[in-house]
């Protein structure tokens, strides 16, 4: 019976991340190169022009199982939790442990694989909020489930789905409200990111600025914090953040 259990959690992850077809029996076409690509695109504020090179020595299916401490649900389960395809899903989980083998990240494994895209600037305070957005239950740790779950809503999820999240992301400390405090560590770790060398150069009071702006548009009563109803009441109406949201339609 152990054995048996063996095999059909072998057969389920090797079904999910799409190691083999069901009908062919062999290994899919795209690249470890391409899945990556497609991987990395994903998150928020990379690009592909920054992405390294990747190795096309892939280790074995058997093996890297052996090695994961963390197995993700199953497929069927995933699609109807999210808005992606099988085929997706797949992409998404064999660019996810290509990544992080344990089955998880950590969020020091977060920053390291984040600061491979701004190698001109700091990204690690960025990156620790992004990874708080996705930790969901806050116990220090992105799993697969994590992951796609908020990929789903920033690429597949409504407008008021996509500005929750975005909500969510610029709420530090999860009280309901933004205040300029928080936008203000926003601003900067963003900037940070940018780095020092950016054409034209930024001034040093440029992030203060930005947040004067953001709260002069948003704090609709002048109550010195932003709401989510403010939030996503001026995000409604402002054309460019509304384009914005558009730009991930087509990323997968």
């Amino acid at each position: 019976m152990r054995g048996q259990g063996r095999k059909e959690s072998l057969s389920d992850s090797r079904d999910l991340d799409g190691s083999y077809d069901q009908l062919t029996g062999h290994p899919p076409g795209p690249t470890k190169k391409a899945l990556k690509q497609r991987f990395l695109k994903l998150l928020p504020c990379c690009g592909p022009q920054a992405l390294p090179s990747v190795s096309e020595n892939s280790v074995e299916d058997e093996f890297e199982l052996s090695t994961v401490c963390h197995r993700p649900e199953g497929l069927e389960q995933l699609q109807e939790q999210t808005k992606f395809t099988r085929k997706e899903l797949q992409v998404l989980y064999r660019g996810f442990k290509n990544e992080c083998p344990s089955g998880i990240v950590s969020e020091e494994n977060f920053k390291q694989i984040y600061s491979q895209f701004f190698p001109q600037g700091d990204s690690s305070t960025y990156a620790a909020f992004l990874f708080n957005a996705f930790d969901t239950n806050h116990d220090g740790s992105v799993s697969f489930e994590d992951f796609v779950a908020g990929l789903s809503v920033i690429l597949r999820g409504t407008v008021d789905d996509r500005l929750n999240w975005a909500f969510n992301l610029y709420d530090l400390n999860k009280d309901g409200c933004i205040t300029k405090e928080e936008m203000l560590d926003i601003m900067k770790s963003i900037y940070d990111m940018m780095g020092k060398y950016t054409y034209p150069a930024l001034r040093e009071e440029a992030p203060r600025e930005h947040v004067e702006n953001f709260f002069q548009k948003m704090d609709r009563n002048k109550d010195g914090v932003v709401t989510i109803e403010e939030f996503i009441e001026s995000c409604q109406k402002d054309e460019n953040i509304m384009r914005s949201m558009q730009l991930f339609d087509n990323v997968i």
